[in-house]
């Protein structure tokens, strides 16, 4: 029987540590802001939105929302970025994705300020990642999340072998450079790789995030594996689950993050404690 790897208690101790820092830096007249900007009416995009403002408000954060129409230019979601980027008031700025097709998603991310971009997908940041440099840089909100994890479930990564399946700049390549950096043996894969189910059976950590529904099943893994499930979609039944069938290697993993209450509230929770860090280190 698997452990179970609680993100969403995990993310409430982050979230109090988080609340407690704002305190301490607010008394010393340095208020952690974050500023999210958003193109067109994407439900999702709307909820995923919403959640963070909420987030940031209860945590004592100052927070901005710029709201764009679906038919906004790129120079004018740009200028945006600029203004905030020279805004004083703001450590942390984040783009919500998907875009509209007129606007470069590399384009628009390269415009954030390097110590503003709380995602952490600034091409300096991506090469700090990548160098494993020892400077104060922001990483990924996701991968950095699943770090927590196990550390926190104190799973081990060194001379561990790592798959991750799904090669996202969203997950999976920073995703692998973490690991990488914590000395395990990383293998990189997507939903087309040959064989993949030999390939995961014989890693010790599995981070799978492609939005493939049950792409993970029982032949997947190996005994004991630690199983880390970042996708999320909805089944017919309207029923939230992810690219794990959770109760069909429940029995074999030795340890799993569920869906929903693992790596999603974690993202969420870094990405607050991301946006203080940002302040701390902008002073």
């Amino acid at each position: 029987m698997a452990t179970i790897l609680n993100g969403k208690e995990l993310a409430k101790k982050i979230n109090q540590k988080t609340k407690e820092e704002v305190v301490a830096l607010t008394n010393r007249g340095v208020k952690p802001g974050i500023a999210v900007i958003l193109v067109g009416e994407d439900p999702a995009s709307l909820m995923y939105t919403r959640s963070k403002q909420r987030k940031a408000d209860k945590l004592g954060m100052t927070s901005v929302l710029k709201k764009f129409p679906m038919d906004a230019s790129q120079s004018e979601v740009i200028e945006a970025i600029h203004e905030l980027n020279v805004d004083d008031s703001i450590n942390a700025i984040l783009v919500q994705a998907p875009l509209p097709k007129q606007i470069s998603q590399s384009e628009v991310t390269e415009a954030i300020a390097p110590q503003k971009d709380v995602d952490g997908f600034h091409p300096e940041n991506l090469g700090r990642l990548y160098g494993n440099e020892a400077s104060n840089y922001p990483v990924a909100c996701t991968p950095k999340g699943i770090m927590r994890i196990l550390k926190e479930y104190q799973i081990p990564t060194v001379g561990k072998r790592a798959v991750i399946v799904g090669r996202s700049i969203l997950v999976g390549k920073p995703m692998a450079a973490l690991l990488l950096n914590a000395d395990a043996t990383v293998t990189i894969t997507t939903s087309h790789t040959t064989n993949l189910a030999k390939i995961t059976s014989d890693a010790d950590i599995i981070v799978s995030a492609t939005g493939i529904g049950h792409l993970i099943k029982s032949d997947y893994i190996k005994p004991g594996a630690t199983v880390i499930d970042v996708g999320i979609e909805q089944n017919s039944e309207g029923k939230l689950i992810g690219d794990v069938d959770y109760d069909d290697i429940f029995d074999k993993a030795g340890a799993i993050t569920p869906v929903p209450g693992g790596v999603g509230p974690m993202t969420i929770a870094t990405l607050m404690s991301q946006t203080v860090e940002l302040a701390k280190w902008s002073h």
